[in-house]
C-alpha cells in the first residue's frame, strides 16, 4: 500500500490563533479609536442643544413620554454603529476553516495464526487459541493505518482474510477463526509461505511484515519453517514469531469426539524456541514469548513498537471573507435609521 490521505480536525497552534475569525487588513481597525471620541463629543453636544418640541406628537406637549421619546434618544447610536461596521468591513473579517491532512506511509502486515489442535491447550487462560486471538485483535485495533490480512494454518494453510484497511472486518474474521477446519498437523512453513505469496504483490514502500502466532510444534507441510524464512528474507519481509504457551505438563486435547468436542488430558509439551528464534533472526524480525497473561500484556506493548507507520502532517487553512455580510448589516441599519429619523422619530425644532 502506498499512501493514504486522511482529513482530520486541526488543533490551533502558535501561528494561527484559536479564534475562528481573523482580519486581512487589521490596520483599518485603528479608525475605531477615532470614532470613540467623535461619538462622545457628538453625544455631549446633543445634550446641550435646546429642543422646544422633541417629537411631532401632540402627546409630547402634555408631558407624556411615549416610546417615540425613548427611541429618539437612542437613534443617534445607530449611525455610529453603521460607521463602526463600515470600518470593520474595510478590515476584511475572515472566517478561518482549519484542516489537517495526514500523509501516512503504512505497512502491509499479515497475521499468521496457528489453528492446530494443540492450540486448544489450557496453559494460558482460557486456552492458547483464544489468547492468541485476543492479542491479535488488540494489536489490529492499535494500528489504524496499516493494511492487514489473516492466514490460518494447521496441516495446511489458507488466506482467511486478504489485505484490507477494514480492520473491523479483519477482527470479525479473527473472532471466527476456529480449530478443526484444516487437516491435523502444524505446518508453520506453509503458513508463512501463504502470507508471502500475497505480500509479494504488495507495493508498500513503508514495509512488509508477518506476525506469526503459534505453539511451535511443527510436524508437517511441504515447505519447512526455515525454508519459508529464507523466502521471506529474499522478499524483504520480516517475520515476528510469537510463541504461545509454556513447557511442561499441559492440559491438551488428545482426541476429537463424534460431536466435534475434544477429550483433554495432561501431556508434556515443549515450545521450539530455537526454531522461532532462527526464523526471527533470518528475516530480521524479533521473537517474543507468551507463557501467561502478564506476558501477553507485555507482548502487546512490544508489538505496538513494531513496524511503525511514518506520518507527515500538512496544515491547510481555508479563509472565507465576511465583509459582504458586515456591509449588508450596515446598509440595513442605515436604511432603518433614515426611515425612523424622517418618519415616526422626526424632530421639529423651534
Amino acid at each position: 500500500m502506498a499512501k493514504l490521505r486522511l482529513p482530520l480536525p486541526l488543533p490551533a497552534d502558535a501561528l494561527v490563533m484559536e479564534l475562528p475569525i481573523s482580519f486581512a487588513d487589521p490596520l483599518w481597525l485603528l479608525l475605531l479609536l477615532v470614532l470613540l471620541p467623535l461619538a462622545y463629543g457628538y453625544h455631549r453636544a446633543e445634550q446641550r442643544r435646546h429642543v422646544a418640541l422633541q417629537v411631532s406628537r401632540q402627546a409630547a406637549m402634555k408631558g407624556v413620554k411615549t416610546w417615540v421619546v425613548y427611541a429618539r434618544g437612542s437613534l443617534q447610536y445607530v449611525r455610529w454603529l453603521v460607521l463602526a461596521l463600515l470600518v470593520l468591513a474595510m478590515a476584511r473579517p475572515q472566517w478561518l476553516d482549519y484542516e489537517e491532512r495526514e500523509e501516512v506511509q503504512a505497512s502491509d502486515l499479515f497475521l499468521v495464526l496457528d489453528v492446530s489442535h494443540s492450540m486448544l491447550s489450557r496453559d494460558v487462560e482460557p486456552d492458547r487459541i483464544s489468547a492468541a486471538k485476543a492479542l491479535a485483535t488488540a494489536w489490529v485495533a492499535g494500528r489504524p493505518h496499516d493494511r492487514m490480512g489473516l492466514v490460518l494454518f494447521a496441516g495446511g494453510a489458507f488466506v482467511h482474510c486478504p489485505l484490507t484497511l477494514d480492520h473491523r472486518l479483519l477482527q470479525a474474521f479473527l473472532a471466527n477463526a476456529q480449530v478443526g477446519r484444516l487437516p491435523e498437523g502444524t505446518a508453520i512453513g506453509m503458513g508463512i509461505a501463504t502470507a508471502l505469496h500475497h505480500l509479494s504483490r504488495s507495493t508498500s514502500s513503508a514495509g512488509r511484515a508477518i506476525v506469526l502466532l503459534t505453539d511451535a510444534e511443527n510436524n508437517s507441510g511441504a515447505i519447512g519453517p526455515l525454508q519459508a524464512a529464507e523466502m521471506a528474507r529474499a522478499l524483504g519481509v520480516r517475520v515476528y514469531p510469537i510463541g504461545i504457551g509454556r513447557d511442561g505438563l499441559v492440559l491438551s486435547p488428545t482426541r476429537r469426539r463424534f460431536d466435534g468436542n475434544y477429550d483433554f488430558a495432561q501431556r508434556s509439551m515443549t515450545l521450539d524456541t530455537v526454531l522461532l528464534q532462527r526464523i526471527a533472526t533470518t528475516t530480521g524480525g524479533r521473537f517474543l514469548r507468551a507463557t501467561h497473561e502478564e506476558a501477553l500484556r507485555g507482548i502487546q506493548r512490544e508489538l505496538d513498537d513494531l513496524e511503525k507507520a511514518i506520518v507527515q502532517r500538512t496544515r491547510i487553512v481555508h479563509r472565507n471573507d465576511l465583509f459582504f455580510w458586515v456591509l449588508a448589516v450596515a446598509f440595513c441599519l442605515l436604511v432603518l435609521e433614515l426611515l425612523l429619523r424622517w418618519g415616526p422619530l422626526r424632530v421639529i425644532t423651534v
